[in-house]
């Protein structure tokens, strides 16, 4: 499991007020603020939208240092509001992150591998979780969860307990399934189907192998009639 990896911006102080707000919108900055349980009051700032827009596009944690006066922020992407219309930054929180509070996170699951049961069998890969729900110190957030595939045949699963859970406490049951591979559409049908015929032809095979009556022995009279196991 690979911890996170912080990536770096800078943010410059800002006012409180609309027209301020949508002055720095027309700027290309998106408005911020910045709270935690050791920080004394909300910190306002304002960050470049293209830089902040290279963190939202990683599919990983978002981790932060954030360098505002002076200062270096360690901080979580806590939470991004998106203009409905253009779909753009328009505002975002960041959340310091303590060495002894623990924070609430949704990991993003990656799975890697062709599976067993699709490759060979031509079974369907279902992945019911994308992200697993987590506590965890700072020291031990991951940046995702990868999966391997690879071994698992139709009718196998892996579940939220196999995952490496040092140092990290699941939300989600550890029961629950993260990815599991399903027999191919139609596959019942197609094994009943399968097993008719595989009667039928036991059958026939059964038929051809009697000896019809009065006919014992013609290979030579007296002899001892042979019984073969098949």
């Amino acid at each position: 499991m690979a911890k996170a990896e912080f990536k770096t911006i800078d943010a410059e102080k800002r006012e409180l007020s609309k027209k301020a707000n949508r002055e720095l919108r027309a700027q290309k900055r998106v408005p911020a603020v910045l709270y935690g349980p050791e920080v004394k009051e909300n910190l306002h700032f304002s960050v470049d939208e293209l830089e902040l827009e290279r963190i939202l596009r990683t599919q990983q944690t978002k981790l932060v240092e954030l360098s505002f006066d002076n200062t270096v922020y360690k901080t979580l992407v806590k939470r991004v509001e998106f203009d409905p219309v253009t779909d753009r930054p328009v505002h975002v929180d960041f959340y310091v992150l303590s060495d002894n509070h623990k924070v609430t996170l949704r990991i993003p699951v990656t799975v890697t591998g062709n599976a067993r049961g699709v490759v060979e069998n031509g079974g369907r890969l279902f992945q019911p979780m994308k992200v697993v729900r987590i506590r965890v110190l700072p020291d031990f957030i991951p940046s995702e969860f990868v999966i391997d595939v690879s071994s698992l045949k139709i009718g196998e699963s892996f579940h939220v307990g196999e995952l490496d859970l040092d140092g990290i406490t699941p939300i989600d049951a550890e029961g629950r399934t993260i990815v599991t591979i399903r027999p191919p559409k139609g596959a019942d049908f197609l094994d009943s189907l399968t097993a008719d015929v595989e009667g039928d032809d036991e059958a026939e095979e059964g038929a051809e192998g009697e000896t019809p009556e009065g006919e014992e022995g013609a290979e030579g009279e007296g002899s001892e009639e042979e019984k073969t196991e098949e």
